[in-house]
């Protein structure tokens, strides 16, 4: 063997790239070893929505910030689990999505977005402008959704917007959306109306409502708004008075469709 010059190229070869590896490896260990490369600043940039009226963070604390980073945050600017860091921000309760990066040398770049509250979810949660469902503590004036699973928050999302659209001539707002199991939708106004819309060409009752309000309902609520507006006629409406609640509506079309 050692007369042969070929096996003996080829053995120290192997042993000088073994050694390399060897000293690589070495060397990587005291790399991401929390000595060298420590993580010295972490800059927290907020994704600026139409929504907001002010720049920066609005619910996410400087509190929670640094307890995170004192709790969750571990090796240093080689080592860190960018991965890890991100879903410790997305916990966070006003945390809608979260991006983090390595900025060299020693720096870690945070993009938060905030959720942005649309309405009440029921009694027990809230829906952002995504038609989300998330869960914190808030005390604010809000529309009220109601639905038959939180999977349909985002349609019910949708259709807010789609009937506050259609309202607008009017200047009324919706203060609470109920879609049943159903699938009928009713809406009450901020002036205390409740329409009924049923299941079927929801937007075109809700639009036939507008454009006749100013000239005929309207004029029956000059007193006090009405209670009720059934809107499932094809060829009118059934109404109730505040004053007469407990009574059967008065009917001005024809057979009612769902």
């Amino acid at each position: 063997m050692w007369n042969n010059h070929h096996a003996l190229n080829l053995l120290s070869g192997t042993l000088l790239s073994a050694v390399a590896l060897a000293v690589l490896y070495a060397v990587s260990l005291q790399l991401i070893q929390p000595p060298l490369f420590p993580i010295k600043e972490i800059n927290v940039q907020v994704i600026q929505s139409k929504e907001k009226s002010k720049a920066g963070l609005e619910h996410v604390t400087r509190d929670q910030i640094e307890q995170l980073v004192r709790n969750e945050i571990e090796g240093n600017f080689i080592s860190v689990n960018l991965t890890e860091v991100r879903e410790a921000f997305v916990k966070l309760p006003w945390v809608r999505e979260a991006r983090v990066k390595r900025e060299w040398p020693h720096g870690l770049n945070v993009t938060l977005e905030e959720h942005q509250a649309l309405a009440y979810w029921g009694s027990h949660a809230l829906v952002n402008t995504y038609g989300e469902v998330f869960r914190v503590t808030a005390d604010t004036d809000l529309p009220v959704f109601t639905g038959p699973n939180e999977a349909s928050a985002h349609e019910v999302t949708q259709q807010f917007q789609r009937f506050n659209r259609i309202l607008a001539p009017l200047q009324q707002q919706i203060v609470e959306i109920s879609l049943t199991a159903r699938y009928a939708w009713r809406i009450q106004l901020n002036t205390g109306t409740v329409l009924e819309l049923g299941r079927n060409e929801i937007e075109e009752r809700l639009a036939r409502y507008v454009s006749v309000y100013n000239h005929s309902i309207a004029r029956l609520s000059q007193q006090e708004p009405l209670a009720y507006v059934d809107l499932r006629y094809p060829n009118g409406f059934a109404i109730r008075m505040p004053e007469v609640i407990q009574q059967a509506p008065r009917k001005s079309g024809a057979r009612r469709e769902t």
